[in-house]
């Protein structure tokens, strides 16, 4: 059998951490924490559930996932934030993963609890992800905030059943404050790429955004959640793009082009 190593990166997840690593118990061979220098019990609790323990300063959502890589004992690798964890059906497809020669990567749907429901239908379901794979053969790459699993060579992906279930708000003002944080890094990226808020952008991209998640993309059919997640995703295409155009029209020197 091949043996597992389940990688998770953290900052102040004291209400998370403990799931997560519950949630491995019977498929990871160890389990590698990178933390950010909490300030609350995250480093604490992932000790007591005996995981390995890093610190090592926050210097992006990449550099710290390719960091915890790096740090893992087996070549064959979970990758899990701690506000997830993994279902029962999602545990029994990667224990018959290890069992067999592994492929270099395998992707997955991952489900969100949202508003007291989990989310089915819509832009968040099934959100596909590529979360374990062979790090010998693979790195994240993307931009900040919005990282993915890329390969140095091309590899084939099989699909395993199963769901990465996501806990990744409280509140809804912590869906806000998020929204906020990745909309302002979006905006920046597309600032110094030279990209351009034309008007049309601002007033038609939020409602396209809005009606693919909420009629083509059926985000009906999860009530008043799906409603709000097709209203924030239209929220978030508006803002990063009014961002954007106040850049340009103020030339703010803290955004300036390299």
């Amino acid at each position: 059998m091949n043996k597992l190593s389940v990688v998770i990166i953290t900052y102040n997840e004291e209400r998370n951490i403990g799931r997560c690593i519950d949630s491995v118990k019977n498929i990871a061979d160890e389990v590698v924490v990178l933390d950010s220098m909490s300030t609350d019990n995250t480093v604490e609790i992932a000790k007591q559930k005996h995981a390995r323990v890093f610190s090592h300063p926050f210097e992006g959502h990449i550099e710290q996932k390719n960091k915890v890589l790096s740090l893992a004992t087996h070549s064959f690798v979970l990758s899990l934030d701690a506000d997830e964890a993994i279902d029962p059906t999602l545990e029994a497809s990667i224990l018959k993963a290890k069992e067999s020669d592994p492929y270099a990567s395998y992707n997955m749907n991952r489900c969100t609890w949202y508003g007291g429901r989990f989310i089915r239908h819509g832009s968040w379901y099934p959100d596909r992800k590529v979360r374990l794979f062979n790090r010998e053969v693979a790195y994240w790459g993307g931009e900040n905030p919005h990282d993915r699993i890329e390969f140095k060579t091309p590899q084939k992906s099989r699909h395993l059943k199963g769901d990465i279930i996501h806990y990744p708000y409280y509140r809804f003002n912590e869906h806000h404050k998020k929204l906020e944080s990745y909309t302002s890094q979006t905006a920046l990226i597309y600032y110094k790429k030279n990209r351009k808020a034309p008007a049309y952008k601002i007033i038609l991209s939020p409602w396209v955004a809005f009606m693919k998640s909420y009629v083509l993309k059926l985000g009906f059919l999860d009530g008043i959640q799906g409603f709000t997640i097709a209203f924030m995703n239209a929220y978030a295409s508006f803002s990063r793009y009014a961002k954007l155009r106040d850049m340009y029209t103020y030339e703010d020197p803290n955004t300036s082009k390299p």
